[in-house]
């Protein structure tokens, strides 16, 4: 592997914004597919495969923080207390928010007893006080292990590491539903869940590959993806196992082929911005974490009361502008948040 240049390259800057807004398409979508065999099939197949073509979006989080995170060398404990500090004081302020808009909403209820009130709270910070925290959680885990990956990752030949994710992805393979009949009783979780996407994506924005055409390649390798999760996901509704989301699911083979392609066509890829939108971008990109964590109650708020989501007009044209008026206006809310005298920078994320 050649030296490693860990600053902040610019395709990931691109790549980071296009990432949060697709997360923002997924949600939007979710609520067109629980609604399965109550909808029109061309609605929900608008959703099907739109949820499809922005799979890669976690994913691809993840492989940023590998290519910007392990070819640094940290000292254990200043590294856990950055990174840890900037992770979980947000999230702790926004999941007492998702707590305060589910009381207000009447999904749980508080009584005069103080403790059982407290107790109520302290199981919702453990097990997510909102359906898209669980990303908060699984970061928190791999922040504990970059130190430990990445110095396998500096000091390891570039065969060693394609051992790491050939070994990574077979265990991927043969834990699929559709192929744990040919599982054996070896015990191979050591490679499993998302660390091979902090490996794939150093691996993959630091190699220089010397292929004709690999953009071309990349571009069908996503389209032969979006079709393979799409078509797979249909098939699945029709069939028993109804509801699964086994194509959806973003530590899978499908998942990890959409969001390698989706990686190298921004690395592949050099657009020319102009200023004015290099200022958006970098803009936004510095409220990406704060943006994540509170869209989902902008969500909320979009569909109920005001009406906005897949309903406002057709599917294929609510969705995403539902989303973008969801970025937009979550941009302004963390914003906002941030200007809170003292504690704003700290809680807005």
């Amino acid at each position: 592997m050649p030296p490693t240049k860990t600053q902040n390259i610019d395709w990931i800057n691109n790549l980071r914004i296009v990432a949060l807004y697709a997360v923002i398409i997924l949600h939007s979508t979710s609520l067109l597919l629980q609604q399965y065999g109550k909808v029109s099939m061309s609605d929900w197949m608008v959703a099907d495969f739109l949820n499809a073509i922005v799979r890669f979006a976690v994913p691809v989080f993840v492989m940023i923080t590998g290519a910007l995170s392990l070819g640094k060398e940290y000292e254990i404990g200043s590294f856990l207390k950055k990174r840890l500090l900037r992770v979980v004081v947000p999230f702790l302020f926004w999941s007492l928010v998702y707590i305060g808009y589910s009381l207000y909403n009447e999904e749980i209820t508080f009584t005069a007893d103080v403790w059982a009130n407290t107790r109520i709270v302290l199981h919702l910070l453990k097990v997510g006080s909102s359906y898209h925290l669980w990303y908060v959680y699984m970061l928190i885990g791999l922040y504990f292990f970059i130190p430990v990956i990445g110095k396998f990752v500096r000091h390891a030949s570039e065969k060693e590491i394609l051992y790491f994710l050939a070994v990574w992805f077979g265990v991927l393979l043969i834990t699929q539903p559709y192929l744990v009949r040919y599982n054996l009783s070896v015990d191979m979780h050591y490679f499993a869940g998302f660390v091979g996407y902090l490996v794939l994506g150093h691996y993959l924005a630091f190699k220089e590959f010397n292929i004709k055409h690999l953009r071309l390649w990349m571009v069908l390798l996503f389209i032969a993806s979006i079709l393979l999760i799409g078509l797979g996901s249909r098939e699945i509704a029709d069939s028993r196992q109804w509801p699964s989301t086994m194509f959806f699911e973003p530590v899978s083979p499908a998942i990890v082929l959409l969001a390698s392609s989706v990686f190298m066509i921004f690395k592949l890829s050099a657009p020319k911005l102009s200023p004015v939108i290099i200022r958006i971008r970098d803009f936004a990109g510095g409220y990406n974490y704060g943006i994540y964590l509170a869209h989902a109650l902008v969500l909320y708020l979009l569909e109920d009361p005001l009406g906005i989501y897949y309903k406002l007009c057709v599917p294929i044209v609510a969705i995403p502008l539902t989303a973008l008026i969801c970025f937009v206006v979550t941009l302004l809310l963390v914003w906002l948040v941030n200007k809170i005298p003292f504690a704003g920078k700290w809680i807005s994320g």
